[in-house]
C-alpha cells in the first residue's frame, strides 16, 4: 500500500510539473520523460497486437483468400481515380509516420492516397525455398515466423519495423550481403499494381525490365502487391569473432580482406573513432560451447554497440556464439546507438533490469510525437545517412565523413553489387564489392551546417561512383541526383507504362531540393 502512494505520489508531481514547465519544454528538454511514460508502454501494444494478429492470420491460412481481394481493391482504387480524370498523383494512402525514413512525406497532403492493407505472409515454399509475402511484412515478422520452422532469409536487414515493400522500393543490406547482395538481390519475383489499374508479374525472365527498374524507385513505377523471396536452411547460432583494430589503414585492410572471404557468412564493422574500430567476421553453426553462448536479444543484456566497444576498450580480441535471431535483430534494442540520445541511461543496468523489456520504443510513435520543433533540431543537428561507396575508397571516405560530420559509431556492412540493370551497379560490366557507411547521430564538427556539409558529402560519393540510401534527407539537384544514379531503365519504364501522370519521379518524390 505505502508502495503505491509513493508512486501515486510521485506521479503527480511529476504531471505538476509538466504542466509547469510546458508540454513542449518537457518534449524538447526532456524528451525521455514522455518516452518512458508514454512511448515504451504503447509500443509494446503495437508489439503485442501485430504479432497476435501476424500469428494467427497464419495459423488460420486467411491471408492468401483476402489477398486476391484487397488487391482487386487495390486496382479499383487506381481504376477510379483514372476515371475520375487522374487530376493528382497516385502514392499509398499508410501515413508518414508509419515508416522508419525520419523524412516526413507531404506529398500525402495533395496526391491520392490509395489505401494498401498488406501486411501477411502468404505462403512458404520449402520445395522451392521460396517465401511469398505481402508488402507490408516487416523483418520482425519474417524471423519469427521462418526461424520458428527452420528457414531464414539470406539477407535480413537489421531493425524489426522494416518492411519488405520499403526494403524493395528503397534497399536494403545486413552483415551477410557481401555474399548475397542488397535485399532486392534476394528477391525472386514482385507483382504490382500499374497506373492503369492491371495486375502484373515480373522476374529476371518475364517483364525484366519492370523486374530491375522496381528497386530505388520509391513507389513511382506502381504499387509493389507482393513479393518472392528466397530462403535458406537456418542453424541454431552465430560464431562471431571480435577483433580491434587501431589505425585507418589497417581497419580500412582488414575489412576489405574479411569481406572478400566467402566462408565469413557475416561481416561487419564498428568505427568507433577516426582510427579505432572492431572488426566483427561470423559463421553459421548448430554446435555451441555453453560457456561461450552470449543471448545478446534478452531485454537485460547491454546494448550490442557498447558490448563491441568493450573488445576495443580491453583491447582484446573474443568469440561468442548468439543464437540466430539474436544476431539479426543486435541493433534493435538501441536503435543502432540512436536511443542514447533519447534516453540517455537506457544502457545502465538498473533501467535494463527494470524496463528493458518494452525498449526500443516505436520509431513510427517517436516520430507522431516529435513536433515540429524537434523536427528541425533534428534536421539541423543530427544525421542519419547511409552512403554505398566501391571498397576500394573505404579509407578515403572514412575521411571525408570524419571531416564533413565527424559523427561515430560509423556501421561499416560490405555487399557485392552486380552488373544488373537498374538504377545502381557498378561503372564496369563485372560485380564489384561496396561497403554501407552508416553515420547516425549528432555532428561534432564546428560550425556543422546540414545542407552544405552533406552536399560536400554527397558530392564525395559522387565522385568515387557511389550512392546515397534514398530514405535519408538528399540535397543534390536533379542534374547531380541523375549523375549519381542510372535513370535510362527508369525513365524508359515511366514511358512505357504511362507513369508520367500518375506517379512523381523519384527525385521529387525523395530529394529536399524538390520538396522545398
Amino acid at each position: 500500500m505505502d508502495l503505491i502512494l509513493y508512486l501515486a505520489g510521485s506521479l503527480v508531481l511529476l504531471l505538476l510539473w509538466i504542466r509547469a514547465k510546458g508540454f513542449e519544454y518537457v518534449i524538447v528538454h526532456h524528451r525521455w520523460v514522455f518516452v518512458c511514460l508514454f512511448l515504451l508502454p504503447l509500443s509494446v501494444v503495437f508489439d503485442v497486437y501485430y504479432y497476435a494478429r501476424a500469428w494467427l492470420v497464419f495459423k488460420m491460412c486467411s491471408a492468401p483468400k483476402q489477398h486476391d481481394r484487397r488487391v482487386k481493391d487495390i486496382q479499383e482504387q487506381v481504376r477510379r481515380w483514372k476515371a475520375e480524370g487522374g487530376k493528382n498523383f497516385m502514392c499509398t494512402g499508410r501515413p508518414g509516420w508509419l515508416t522508419v525514413s525520419l523524412r516526413v512525406g507531404k506529398y500525402k497532403n495533395t496526391h491520392k492516397n490509395i489505401m494498401i492493407n498488406l501486411m501477411d505472409i502468404l505462403e512458404v515454399d520449402t520445395k522451392r525455398q521460396v517465401v511469398r509475402v505481402e508488402p507490408l511484412v516487416n523483418m520482425g515478422q519474417v524471423t519469427a515466423l521462418l526461424n520458428s520452422i527452420g528457414w531464414t532469409l539470406p539477407v535480413v536487414p537489421e531493425l524489426d519495423d522494416l518492411t519488405v515493400g520499403g526494403l524493395i522500393m528503397g534497399t536494403g543490406v545486413e552483415s551477410s550481403s557481401h555474399n548475397f547482395g542488397l535485399f532486392q538481390h534476394i528477391c525472386l519475383a514482385y507483382e504490382l499494381v500499374l497506373a492503369d489499374g492491371s495486375l502484373v508479374r515480373c522476374t529476371p525472365t518475364e517483364n525484366s525490365d519492370l523486374f530491375y527498374a522496381v528497386p530505388w524507385s520509391c513507389g513511382t513505377l506502381g504499387f509493389l502487391v507482393a513479393a518472392e523471396i528466397k530462403i535458406i536452411p537456418v542453424k541454431k547460432y552465430v560464431k562471431l569473432q571480435y577483433t580491434p583494430v587501431r589505425g585507418l589503414e589497417k581497419i580500412s585492410e582488414k575489412f576489405s580482406r574479411e569481406s572478400k572471404k566467402k566462408d565469413n557468412y557475416f561481416v561487419e564493422g564498428l568505427v568507433f573513432s577516426a582510427d579505432e574500430a572492431v572488426i566483427m567476421t561470423g559463421v553459421l553453426t548448430d554446435e555451441a560451447q555453453p560457456d561461450q553462448i552470449n543471448k545478446i536479444g534478452n531485454f537485460w543484456k547491454p546494448w550490442f554497440f557498447r558490448h563491441v566497444e568493450s573488445y576495443l576498450k580491453n583491447n582484446q580480441s573474443g568469440t561468442e556464439y548468439i543464437p540466430l535471431r539474436h544476431y539479426y535483430h543486435r541493433h534493435t534494442k538501441s536503435i543502432f546507438w540512436e536511443l542514447q540520445d533519447i534516453i540517455p541511461f537506457g544502457n545502465h543496468p538498473v533501467f535494463r533490469y527494470l524496463f528493458g523489456w518494452m525498449v526500443p520504443p516505436k520509431i513510427s510513435l517517436l516520430k507522431l510525437t516529435q513536433g515540429e520543433t524537434i523536427r528541425r533540431l533534428y534536421e539541423q543537428h543530427h544525421v542519419v545517412q547511409d552512403m554505398l561507396v566501391p571498397m576500394k575508397c573505404l579509407q578515403q571516405a572514412i575521411n571525408a565523413f570524419h571531416k564533413e560530420i565527424n559523427v561515430y559509431p560509423l556501421w561499416l556492412c560490405p555487399f557485392i553489387l552486380p552488373s544488373h540493370p537498374g538504377m545502381i551497379h557498378p561503372k564496369g560490366n563485372e560485380a564489384e564489392l561496396y561497403v554501407d557507411i552508416g553515420a547516425y547521430g549528432e555532428p561534432k564538427t564546428k560550425h556543422f551546417n546540414a545542407k552544405s556539409s552533406m552536399r560536400q558529402l554527397e558530392k564525395f560519393v559522387r565522385e568515387v561512383n557511389g550512392f546515397q540510401m534514398l530514405y535519408a534527407d538528399c540535397y543534390m539537384s536533379r542534374e547531380e541526383f541523375w549523375e549519381m544514379f542510372d535513370g535510362s531503365l527508369y525513365q524508359k519504364l515511366r514511358q512505357k507504362l504511362n507513369c508520367k501522370n500518375a506517379f512523381p519521379e523519384v527525385y521529387d518524390k525523395i530529394c529536399k531540393a524538390a520538396r522545398h
